[in-house]
């Protein structure tokens, strides 16, 4: 075989293996905010809460 046709074949092997590769790993999603307190709360609380 000439040495392009063994480039092209490096190549494409090369490329069948990048595209069998894992996935990344996904990143969890943020955490929610927390939850609003309601007026009463703020009232006897303030900004302790």
């Amino acid at each position: 075989m000439s040495k392009i046709v063994r480039g092209v074949l490096a190549a494409a092997l090369v490329a069948a293996l990048a595209a069998c590769s894992t996935a990344p790993a996904q990143t969890d999603a943020p955490p929610a905010p927390g939850r609003k307190l309601d007026a009463k709360t703020q009232l006897e609380c303030g900004n302790r809460c």
